[in-house]
Formats: structure tokens, sequence, C-alpha cells
């Protein structure tokens, strides 16, 4: 039939999209030639469930299964105990509903009271894995916090004491350099000057760079030091 070919070739459209990697158009693009979730014939929805449960996006089937699990004529369907089953498994319990999950069971005709337990007893079990993981995730995430805490606590105290340190040390030498005589650190840089430019300080023409180093290091001096630390300064 018509409705059979539509199927089929619904399904090779499914498939053809998750070997292109283009999955996350699969139920958009199942949904323009069906317009509501109800109308998905059971293989085309069973793949739908199967295809997001692989790639870990469960929720997109949330409410799509709800609805096709909820029509009423869906429930005369041979299929709709498997695709009960399947959506339990691999939407429902993957996304924490486990309240959902035991409604959906006890409310549910096609299960007899056997399965019932058994699908009760895997939702219990699967709120206990979670619970578990969950309290493991967030003791992993306090003990990371407190190390971070401890780490940034000691690079904070050391970088505390090496800037306490560098503080001294600039205010010793400071007070060391305060210290130094006027007259030797002029010759001091002078003679410094003559070696780097290996200037002849006999020569006229070496006058005019030895008057501008001069007035360099009064600038400098002027700039650098306060008028009330400054110390006289004497031709």
């Amino acid at each position: 039939s018509s409705a059979e070919v539509k199927c089929s070739l619904c399904v090779v459209g499914i498939q053809a999209l998750a070997e292109m990697n283009r999955w996350r158009e699969v139920l958009s693009w199942v949904l323009q030639y069906y317009h509501i979730p109800e109308h998905l014939p059971p293989k085309v929805l069973e793949l739908c469930i199967l295809l997001y449960s692989k790639v870990r996006e469960p929720q997109v089937m949330l409410e799509v299964g709800s609805s096709w699990l909820r029509d009423q004529t869906n429930k005369s369907l041979p299929e709709y105990s498997s695709l009960l089953e399947l959506y339990l498994l691999h939407v429902l319990l993957p996304l924490g509903q486990f309240e959902g999950a035991e409604e959906l069971v006890r409310s549910s005709d096609v299960f007899d009271s056997e399965q019932q337990l058994a699908f009760l007893g895997t939702i219990c079990e699967t709120r206990c894995q979670w619970i578990q993981r969950e309290e493991t995730h967030s003791a992993a995430e306090e003990q990371n916090d407190t190390a971070t805490e401890t780490v940034l606590g000691a690079l904070s105290q050391k970088l505390l004491t090496m800037l306490t340190l560098l503080r001294r040390a600039l205010r010793s030498m400071s007070s060391h350099f305060y210290l130094l005589p006027y007259k030797k650190m002029l010759l001091a840089t002078f003679l410094l000057y003559l070696v780097v430019v290996r200037l002849d300080p006999a020569s006229p023409t070496s006058l005019p760079f030895i008057y501008k180093l001069v007035q360099l290091f009064r600038q400098a001096w002027a700039a650098v030091f306060s008028p009330i630390h400054r110390p006289p300064i004497q031709d």
C-alpha cells in the first residue's frame, strides 16, 4: 500500500541522514510527511528513538514518544508494548524521569503484573545508580573546589611573600642609593659612557657629547628625586 511504501522510504531516508551525520534533521524531516507525532508508523518511531538514544540526545524524543503512546489508536497496535518498553529504557530512564516511568508502567494495560514488577524493579535499580552517580559527581566537584582553593591560597601567599621581599629590596636599594655621593655617581656614569662609546675626552669634538651627557644626567636626577631627598648638586 501507499502507507507502507511511504514508511519504507522514510526508513531509508532516516538511515541516509544518520550515515551522513545529519541526525539532528531526522525528526523534523519525518514530521514534514506525517505532520503530527501520533501518526508516525511504529517502525519510524522505533528508529527515531534508537537513533537519538545512540547519539545521547534522548530528550528529543521525550514529547514525541509521550504523544504517540497516549494516542488511543496506537494502543491497539501490536507494536505498542515493544515501543512502550523502548521508550521507558531509552528515553525516560536515561533522562532520570523515574516518576513518569513508574506512572506509565502502572497505568499501562499491555503489561501483566509480572512484567510490571520487572519494569518497576529496573526503574528502582536505575534510580539507585543515578543517585550514586550524582553523589560521586558532587563529591568529586567538592574535592576539586577544595584543591583549587588550596592551590590559589598557596599561590596568593607566595605572591604576597615575593612582593614583600621585593618591596624590602627596593627600599634597601633606594636607601643605599640616597647615600651615594653625587660626584662619585657622576664620575662613574661618565667613565661608563667613555667605555661604551670609546670617546676621547681630550678631543674637541667630544665636548658636545660630554655636555649633552651632563644635561641628561641632571634631568634624570631631577625627575627621580624629589626636592626633599635630592642631595645638593655642585658644579
